[in-house]
Parts: C-alpha cells; sequence; structure tokens
C-alpha cells in the first residue's frame, strides 16, 4: 500500500516469490495463494503472478536493486531511530536512486522511466485496503490493555471488559463494541506502560468521588442528621469535602451516639458548621464532667504526648469583658 502511494498507481501485476504470505502450497501449476494476499489483489485490481521455485532470474531486476541498496544506501549511514532511518530511506529514494541511469536505456535516469510508464499504471481505489491488526484483549483490575508486551491506557469504565485492539505501525486503537474509547502512538518496544494524562485524571477523579461517597454513607449512617445538616450546607455554598473531612473526625473523637444528639441541637438553633456542632459537643463533654477532646493526632514523642499543661483560670478574661462594656457606656453617655 505505501508502493502504490509513492507510485500514484498500481502495476498491473505483481510478481511474488514463494513466501507463506504469498503462497500456501504448490505442486507444479497448482498453487494455492494466500487468502488475505487474493483478497488485496481483488480491492487493487492487479495479478498476482508467482515466480518459478529456485528460478532466481525470473526476478533479476529486484535482486539487482537489493544488491544497489546494500552498496549505495547503507554504508557508513547513521541514524537515531526507526522514523530517522525511513525519512533517509525515502529522500535517497527521491534524490540519489531516482537519478541514477535506467538499466534498459543509459541515456534516461530511473526517475525520467518512471514518469513515462506512471501513466499506464492502474488508478488508485477510493478507499484503502484494511490492513490493521485485530485482536480481542481483556481490561484487568486496572484501566489498561496488554497489547505486544506493552500497556495501553483505557477510561477506567472499561476495567474488566473485553475490547477489541487495532494496531498499524504508527497507531493503537482500543474499541469497545465499536466505539474507539483510546488511542496511543504504538510502541514497539517491551515492558512500558503507555497512558493518556486524561484517563488518569478520570480515575484519580473517579477514586476521589468514591471516597467522598463512602465517607458521606458512613456519616449517614452514624448519625442521620447529617443529611438535613449537609443539605443546609449546599445551599449556604459551603466546602461540602472539607466539611465531611471535618464531622468524620468529630464522628471518631466523640462517638456515633454524641454526634448526633449534637447535630439535633446545632438544627434546633440554625447553627450547621462543623465548628458549631463541636462546640456543643465539647460543652456536653465538660458539663459530663470531662476534658476537652483534642482532635490532632499528636506525634509519637514522649516529650510532646507526656508533657502537662496546667490550666489557667480564664476569669481574668471576663473582668476585662466587662470592664470594657463599662467604658463603651461611659463614652456613650
Amino acid at each position: 500500500m505505501a508502493a502504490f502511494a509513492a507510485f500514484g498507481g498500481v502495476p498491473r501485476v505483481l510478481l511474488y516469490d514463494n513466501l507463506k504470505s504469498a503462497v500456501l502450497d504448490r505442486r507444479g501449476d497448482a498453487i494455492l495463494f494466500n487468502p488475505r494476499l487474493v483478497h488485496f489483489s481483488m480491492h487493487y485490481h492487479f495479478e498476482i503472478r508467482p515466480a518459478a521455485v529456485a528460478r532466481g532470474n525470473e526476478k533479476g531486476r529486484v535482486e539487482r536493486a537489493i544488491g544497489y541498496a546494500r552498496t549505495s544506501f547503507w554504508p557508513a549511514r547513521q541514524w537515531g531511530d526507526l522514523d530517522d532511518l525511513n525519512a533517509q530511506a525515502a529522500a535517497w529514494c527521491a534524490g540519489e536512486a531516482s537519478e541514477r541511469p535506467w538499466p534498459d536505456d543509459k541515456r534516461k535516469t530511473v526517475a525520467a522511466a518512471f514518469a513515462e510508464e506512471q501513466p499506464r499504471l492502474l488508478a488508485l481505489p477510493d478507499n484503502s485496503y484494511e490492513t490493521e491488526e485485530v485482536v480481542g484483549a481483556k481490561v484487568g483490575k486496572t484501566p489498561h490493555v496488554r497489547f505486544e508486551g506493552n500497556d495501553y491506557s483505557v477510561p477506567h469504565a472499561l476495567v474488566r471488559q473485553v475490547v477489541e485492539v487495532r494496531a498499524t505501525l504508527e497507531r493503537v486503537r482500543i474499541l469497545s463494541a465499536g466505539k474507539v474509547e483510546a488511542e496511543h502512538a504504538r510502541s514497539f518496544d517491551r515492558g512500558l506502560v503507555i497512558e493518556n494524562p486524561l484517563h488518569t485524571a478520570e480515575l484519580k477523579k473517579s477514586k476521589g468521588e468514591a471516597r467522598k461517597h463512602r465517607a458521606l454513607d458512613r456519616l449517614a449512617q452514624s448519625a442521620p442528621s447529617a443529611q438535613p445538616i449537609f443539605a443546609l450546607l449546599a445551599q449556604a455554598g459551603a466546602n461540602l469535602g472539607r466539611s465531611t473531612q471535618h464531622f468524620l473526625e468529630l464522628l471518631d473523637a466523640f462517638g456515633a451516639v454524641e454526634l448526633e444528639l449534637a447535630m439535633r441541637e446545632a438544627l434546633a438553633d440554625g447553627r450547621v458548621l462543623a465548628s458549631d456542632v463541636r462546640k456543643l459537643l465539647e460543652a456536653r463533654r465538660r458539663a459530663a464532667g470531662g476534658s476537652p477532646q483534642a482532635l490532632v493526632d499528636l506525634p509519637d514523642d514522649a516529650r510532646v504526648r507526656d508533657l502537662v499543661v496546667r490550666p489557667r483560670d480564664l476569669g481574668s478574661y471576663d473582668q476585662l469583658l466587662r470592664s470594657d462594656a463599662e467604658v463603651h457606656d461611659g463614652d456613650a453617655n
């Protein structure tokens, strides 16, 4: 197909060696062609003509062209990768190889001879022949499909589903129910994980949403009043993720029963922030004779955990507030 595209047409007869890609079996003149090649020739309307067995002279021009490439293109050639090598080969074919004398008439170049022959080629069909490699594959526990030793990412919704992989020399496409779900540049290395950043971002978002739903479910099961509280928080435009985290900390620190009672009281007073519920919980604990609950995990260091902080009398602050109020009242008079 690449040759036909480069020629701008199709030769009427193609001579084939007896490789399995062309000839599956041969008994004299009875020949079993590869069905895929037959289908390919029907698409492009050319005749398949097999060379005789062990008769290299029938394709002498091809053999000589191979020798020419070995002696004129390859010596001292350097390249960075396959794409670089192919680009150099294409430039060599269009340049040096095309400007050499045509073997049948030294007065013409190969390019001039081809220019005369090109109009005699068959026209290319409107649609290209389907050459993709097609295999079935199953997405595992992670959103990746393995193809020829490499893992290609897919949307996380396809986990544990059977998909279809279609590959060309350049691209790998993953389809589900006929729809293209992912497309990657093909790699011929081994053991690589090739990912689309959108797939990883969707996966992280999905995991985050799942954790959020699990946290909300835990709150709702432990303290039913959490549902009306979160409805009010949503109406007020509060950060629900942060509120969820704060309420879970209160649940772990005070227990489900105490949290539910405090939430009911907060709802009755119209105060539904986590800080409001925490004040109610602390007040209930002090009324019961308990000490304030530390909601921050302390480091595993004896100097911190065993530190004793003596309580101070805060009554002097109340006196300051009263004195300040009296001053303002005097100013008003």
